[in-house]
């Protein structure tokens, strides 16, 4: 049954020619190029050792691309059971001696909280542009103090179905756009 759900996976490229499975069909939107590209070109100095939270990882192409440009450590977190399949296999492709990562099934809202006591260099955010998880996982990421005070956290959305905003104890300090996708950078205050 997982040799036909794999023949039916399509495929992806990231940094370094890499290619990647990804999950058929919109349940698990993959990142743009451009906008991949764009978070990794602003984030490209300081990867290297560094530690990256992918959450609503979809087919995990962010936390792989960090992995291969240098990450030391990836955690991510998604709820659907297909996707994580994908996921696996996609890290355990690109992972090099040295670093780790961990996968984490189930809903963003209930796993963050795993998550206490650590602390990542860079987080990627990327639900489902209609979903209502944008200001609770903000604030979980905030009230749990998950992002290093030099790190970052981008969050990816649709700005006609959700506009960044202010934080306690996070700031916006970027926001750009790439067609319809827009990306919102938030540091700690």
């Amino acid at each position: 049954m997982l040799k036909d759900f794999l023949i039916k996976i399509s495929t992806m490229r990231i940094y370094g020619n890499r290619q990647l499975r990804t999950v058929p069909g919109q349940r698990t939107r993959p990142t743009a190029a451009r906008v991949r590209e764009a978070v990794f070109n602003i984030w490209r100095d300081r990867l290297v050792g560094s530690s990256w939270l992918d959450l609503c990882a979809g087919n995990g192409s962010m936390g792989a691309e960090a992995l291969c440009r240098g990450a030391n450590r990836v955690v991510g977190i998604e709820q659907y059971g297909k996707a994580c399949k994908v996921i696996e296999s996609n890290w355990q492709q690109v992972i090099q001696a040295g670093q780790s990562y961990e996968l984490i099934q189930g809903d963003v809202l209930l796993k963050i909280k795993k998550l206490t006591g650590q602390q990542f260099d860079w987080i990627y955010f990327d639900p489902p542009y209609d979903s209502y998880l944008y200001l609770p996982v903000l604030k979980a990421i905030a009230a749990l103090e998950l992002v290093k005070t030099e790190g970052a956290i981008a969050v990816e959305h649709n700005p006609q179905l959700w506009q960044a905003q202010e934080i306690p104890g996070l700031e916006i300090y970027r926001t750009k756009s790439y067609g319809n996708t827009t990306l919102s950078y938030y540091a700690v205050k």
